[in-house]
């Protein structure tokens, strides 16, 4: 599978999705449609901050069902937005190009992207 590679503050950010792995799902609709917010498993609840960016998933918002990647594919195709967090759930919107590598933001190592659709 492919990765993602990003150079920030002489680090590198390396992305590539796992096998197995557990997201939570929570679909909001809007007035433009289907919001999907996908983060891994992991992350519910937790808060990074670097500088002055701050990353917070919190269960306000990102609460939802768990969901295995298959699932969360299937779910991507019928969404007008998606919010991905998470190096499983990044990945998974680069590998289904719902998403594209160069609009990856990093905060404190913990990838996070937007994508809208048509």
């Amino acid at each position: 599978m492919p990765g993602l590679w990003k150079k920030k503050n002489s680090k590198k950010h390396h992305i590539k999705a796992k096998l197995n792995v557990k997201f939570i799902v929570a679909k909001k609709n809007g007035p433009h449609g289907l919001l999907l917010v996908v983060t891994d498993a992991v992350l519910l609840g937790k808060k990074f901050e670097e500088g002055k960016l701050q990353l917070d998933v919190s269960k306000e918002f990102y609460q939802g069902e768990e969901k295995s990647k298959e699932e969360v594919v299937n779910l991507i195709k019928t969404a007008q937005h998606v919010h991905l967090t998470g190096k499983e759930a990044v990945a998974l919107g680069i590998n289904t190009e719902s998403i594209q590598k160069k609009k990856v933001l990093f905060v404190a190592g913990i990838p996070h992207a937007e994508g809208v659709f048509g």
